[in-house]
């Protein structure tokens, strides 16, 4: 199947639903592109546009870093930090219909967890001023397990205590490719959540994966499970 909203019909509720956190759940470009240009000036470089920071920034700031900064990578990740910690609270925002959509699983009985590339307790941070915890079995982030996502071990962490191992059973659900590979890599069911339908060739290499406007969109679906 070629990615598309072909085939919804043909999804069952799952036992399990891995989250990313970032843009899926939770508006946060905002602060992300303000750390990330303090560290990039503060660094010697150019800032980078909302829409270069969207379109590069995936991967974990342990997995990124070294190749942005070299040896001096450790120097930029205290200044991000500093900068990301002084206002992610601040700044921090539920995407529309997201918790509607977390509440809705719940109440259906479908175990719920974060795989995140955001450091551990900044993510567990945000999820409890949310009020959110209450949805999750667990909530893993950067530097939690082994190595970050898309490697499975963030996704193995998750589950852990769950009623399913990953599988046809589990939905990830994330905005970015990285997230879609982490979903194949881990045997998941790939979901697709952005406003952005997706481009001609752009996940080529991920069978079976439906995209979804909007938390909305997702839970509409849900609801007729």
């Amino acid at each position: 199947m070629t990615p598309s909203t072909a085939g919804k019909g043909g999804l069952r509720l799952p036992r399990a639903v891995l989250w990313d956190w970032d843009n899926t759940l939770v508006d946060s470009w905002g602060v992300i592109a303000d750390a990330l240009n303090t560290t990039l000036v503060a660094m010697g470089q150019e800032a980078w546009t909302l829409a270069q920071t969207r379109e590069r920034v995936k991967a974990s700031l342990r997995d990124s870093f070294p190749g942005m900064f070299g040896t001096r990578w450790p120097e930029a990740e205290k200044i991000f930090y500093d900068r990301f910690q002084s206002r992610h609270m601040e700044l921090l925002e539920a995407l529309p219909g997201a918790e509607a959509l977390l509440a809705a699983l719940a109440e259906r009985g479908v175990y719920q967890g974060v795989v995140s590339n955001k450091r551990g307790p900044f993510l567990r941070k945000e999820a409890d001023h949310l009020d959110w915890n209450r949805f999750f079995g667990r909530v893993v982030g950067a530097g939690d397990a082994a190595r970050d996502k898309p490697a499975p071990e963030p996704v193995l962490m998750a589950l852990e205590g769950g009623p399913v191992p990953p599988g046809a059973d589990v939905w990830f659900v994330g905005d970015t490719d990285l997230d879609m590979i982490c979903a194949r890599d881990s045997g998941c069911v790939p979901l697709l959540i952005r406003a952005e339908p997706p481009q001609s060739g752009e996940f080529v290499t991920i069978a079976e994966m439906l995209h979804f406007q909007s938390c909305d969109e997702l839970r509409q679906l849900v609801d007729k499970l």
